[in-house]
């Protein structure tokens, strides 16, 4: 059944501001349709979309009254805007092209009464009628299909940026560009200030794949937001630097956070690569600092719920460095990898990780690496480095994060850089704590790092191939560099032969087949 929402006495400064949220929450596939009268104000809601989604400001927006329909390549998705007024017949919509439009991008389409009932079911509609003797509008949003349970998570989202003090039409929301999350990001600009807004609604669960359970409760990945608010809760009672939580929908899945702003690590390393030694000591500093702090087993939730850490098992360890064999095997080879090259992988990776599963439980931030750490210089000490993913965190070997951060995915770490703060941590660590084993960590750092760069090639092409985002094959080069230096540690020798033999040097530079 469908389900309505209804906006009373919204201005001209209104309208753009709900333009920002409709044009936030639509995704490829997407049908928006705006109905009322002449003058209600269609197209200058469907030109606001636009102009969000184009990103730019300046696009123009000729309206489609006499082509009937405008196509924009905007920075997210094509936009297709249609005026079915002069439609003749509902059958002339197919020589439009709906349906093309809909298979890549949104489309957005004025009188649409007009197509006689064949519009798809899934779908927005957005009814504007005067209101106020025309000084402002009445907005009606109905969700059929789909949008009904969209629609809801719309209106939430758009509570929990009031409660925050930020839905004014001062305000303006911005959509940011993600990575390969399945969560979202909105800057939130007022005069007072910003904040960023995170929308990750709960995912569904994958098939199971393995003893009744899917990928990710294996590997233990967070599935809503409250891992999230659990472990900043954490890591900020240790004195590290993570995003203010101004409101939270927990249900909905919805937070507003402080802002960092824009200095990510990255991007920093791009535009003066003669500071990442500062920046990277820096994080190191901070993962020295953590050390000195055991993880809990459970976090607390103000609703009354409570996060449990894993552990990072043997389960998880495992699954992920079968991801190599999964999709980066098949595409370089073009076949599955044969079952005796497959039992001596697995054989040989369960050695490696009894002994990583033996250690002390310290912190695992997870993704502590330069896409996730912004530069905060001022703030002091550890504060300066800013953490923004850690959703996933676990209880696990505590060089896990140091390898992340050293062994760079995305970022190249000069052998004597890696090695410099390597031996930095070390000595941090053995002034702090006493019985500090520098062998064991030196073995669990090479291990991770090999375990962690298998996982990743394996990602890397999973992303490529399944996901379309052939971009990420550019960093296969580096991780392989890394994973030899890994495998370079006396105690993985075994392990290393089997990389050798059947991932020699000449396939570990070369780009899977079909992705060039």
């Amino acid at each position: 059944m469908p389900q309505s929402q209804t906006i009373p006495g919204v201005s001209e400064p209104a309208l753009a501001r709900l333009a920002e949220d409709i044009a936030f929450t639509v995704r490829p596939g997407d049908l928006v349709t705006l109905c009322g009268e002449l003058g209600a104000g269609k197209t200058t809601l469907a030109r606001a979309i636009i102009q969000i989604l184009s990103a730019s400001g300046h696009e123009e927006i000729p309206s489609p009254t006499f082509t009937l329909v405008q196509i924009y390549a905007t920075a997210r998705m094509p936009v297709s805007h249609f005026d079915l007024y002069r439609l003749s017949a509902p059958s002339e919509l197919d020589e439009l092209g709906l349906d093309l439009a809909l298979e890549k991008g949104i489309a957005l389409v004025e009188w649409p009464e007009r197509a006689g009932g064949i519009l798809p079911h899934d779908r927005l509609e957005v009814q504007l009628e005067d209101d106020d003797e025309g000084a402002t509008r009445r907005i009606t949003l109905t969700g059929h299909g789909s949008w009904c349970a969209r629609l809801e998570r719309l209106a939430a989202m758009r509570n929990i940026v009031a409660k925050a003090g930020m839905a004014g039409t001062d305000c303006a929301l911005r959509y940011l560009q993600g990575d390969a999350s399945v969560r979202r990001y909105a800057r939130l600009d007022c005069r007072q200030g910003s904040a960023v807004l995170m929308d990750w609604a709960r995912q569904p669960d994958g098939p199971a794949i393995r003893n009744g359970q899917p990928y990710s409760r294996i590997a233990h990945l967070a599935e809503d937001v409250r891992p999230f608010v659990a472990v900043a809760a954490a890591l900020r009672k240790a004195g590290l630097t993570v995003p203010e939580i101004y409101t939270q929908d927990l249900d909905h899945g919805f937070l507003v956070l402080e802002d960092f702003g824009a200095r990510v690590f990255a991007t920093e390393v791009e535009t003066a690569s003669a500071r990442q030694q500062e920046l990277w000591r820096a994080a190191t500093d901070v993962l020295v600092a953590l050390a000195g702090h055991a993880p809990p087993e459970s976090i607390a939730l103000e609703d009354g719920t409570a996060h449990h850490l894993p552990i990072y098992d043997h389960g998880a360890l495992g699954i992920e460095v079968e991801l190599l064999l999964d999709w980066l095997w098949p595409t370089l080879r073009g076949e599955e990898v044969p079952r005796e090259a497959r039992a001596q992988f697995l054989s040989l990776w369960a050695e490696v990780i009894d002994r990583l599963c033996a250690m002390p439980l310290g912190w695992v931030l997870r993704d502590y690496h330069s896409p996730n750490l912004l530069w905060l210089p001022q703030r002091q000490d550890i504060a300066r480095v800013g953490i923004i993913d850690f959703q996933d965190a676990m209880r696990g070997p505590g060089a896990y994060d140091l390898v992340s951060l050293l062994q760079d995915a995305r970022v190249d770490v000069a052998p004597e850089l890696e090695a410099a703060l390597l031996e930095h941590y070390c000595a941090g660590v053995s002034r702090a704590q006493t019985g500090f084993d520098r062998e064991a960590f030196t073995f669990a750092y090479a291990a991770l790092g090999a375990q962690r760069n298998t996982k990743i090639l394996g990602i890397f092409a999973r992303l490529a191939k399944r996901d379309r985002k052939p971009a990420y094959l550019r960093h296969v080069p580096r991780l392989w560099r890394y994973l030899e230096r890994d495998l370079g540690h006396p105690q993985l020798a075994a392990l290393r032969g089997w990389y050798d033999r059947h991932m020699p040097a000449d396939a570990r530079g070369r780009v899977p087949a079909g992705h060039e």
